[in-house]
């Protein structure tokens, strides 16, 4: 693969809400990217890995902002954008070319503090705003920040918006409840009708889960939300449909920080970051299958789409573990720097 060497470089433009600036990525060495990567966060280096998914080596690696928790791809796999965090604090997606595998540019999310949950959608990047209890949308073809809703709730952390951008989900851990937005006036595959008011026409569903309740995810038939709380350790199962709690399950899962369905829908898996334990549950009995110790503290978790393999960013090992998704076995680990966190696919056509 021909090799990249990244020169420093620096551009400034204002919008509404934001200003952009290209982030300087002097002495990285990169090779071309593979067409489909996983991508992977180094909170210690501070940088975004491209991984080639066959031979689960690092073809290139970006510089990033000072505390990078969560990373997507745009629909076309040619970009990357990452949260940085900060506890709350800070202000801050970073914009990667994943072709190039260069910094492009620093959005500056202002007034909204503290990104973290990160998705793309629609042609747009979707994040939560820890620091100012929101949800916030940042349009890349205009540069801006076009949509932003606020929840009320304290710490608004993880997020999941339907492919037709008319529902978001979060968590908001220490509020310990998920918030439902729903746009109740626009529908699918209709256009908005007179007086329509698209930044308005929302409601808030709120319900009350566990304190600490963080990962979660939404089964591939969109019928429930699950969500594992760090601080009693329980499951809590949000009925979709009826939009209420349907069940909490006694999972004693302590630390629990990530949860994901199995592409199939048939499995849950929930990382421990306390114990470093991988909780396997069946989806359809609720009950736990296989508990796996993976290392001293397990976080981030990517499902392979094929439905061969899940990766968990064992944060306090500095390594990403490789788990069959047949055998339910750790078959290896690789190395992505220091403290690896947030995972992403991201696929060219």
């Amino acid at each position: 693969m021909k090799k990249i060497i990244c020169r420093p470089a620096r551009l400034m433009t204002a919008g509404l809400f934001l200003m952009t600036l290209v982030r300087p990525a002097a002495g990285c060495i990169a090779q071309s990217s593979p067409h489909r990567s996983l991508l992977a966060l180094s909170k210690t280096n501070h940088t975004l890995a491209i991984v080639d998914p066959v031979t689960l080596k690092v073809v290139a690696t970006v510089p990033v902002g000072t505390d990078p928790h969560e990373v997507i791809a745009s629909s076309d796999g040619t970009k990357a954008y990452v949260t940085i965090y900060g506890g709350g604090g800070l202000h801050e997606l970073d914009e990667i070319d994943l072709v190039a595998a260069k910094s492009l540019r620093t959005i500056d999310t202002r007034p909204l503090f503290g990104p973290h949950g990160i998705t793309f959608v629609d042609g747009e990047v979707w994040f939560t705003a820890e620091g100012s209890k929101s949800v916030g949308r940042y349009n890349p073809a205009t540069g801006r920040l076009d949509w932003s809703m606020g929840t009320g709730q304290n710490r608004t952390h993880m997020l999941y918006v339907s492919p037709d951008g008319k529902k978001i989900y979060t968590t908001n851990v220490s509020s310990g409840t998920v918030s439902l937005l729903i746009d109740t006036l626009i529908q699918p595959g209709k256009t908005a009708p007179p007086g329509a008011r698209p930044h308005e026409d929302w409601t808030q569903i709120v319900i009350p889960v566990s304190r600490g309740s963080e990962g979660f995810d939404v089964s591939p038939d969109a019928a429930e939300l699950w969500t594992a709380a760090s601080e009693d350790g329980t499951i809590s199962i949000v009925n979709l449909h009826a939009r209420t709690l349907a069940v909490q399950l006694d999972a004693k899962i302590p630390g629990a920080n990530r949860l994901k369905f199995t592409p199939d829908g048939k499995q849950v898996f929930i990382s421990s970051l306390s114990s470093g334990d991988l909780l396997i549950y069946d989806a359809a009995s609720r009950k736990e299958v296989r508990r796996l110790k993976i290392g001293h503290g397990a976080a981030g978790i990517l499902m392979d789409p094929d439905g061969s393999r899940a990766f968990v960013a064992c944060s306090a090992d500095n390594y990403v573990a490789v788990v069959d998704l047949k055998t339910l076995e750790v078959t290896g680990h690789f190395d992505v720097g220091g403290v690896p966190d947030g995972l992403a696919w991201a696929v060219r056509p």
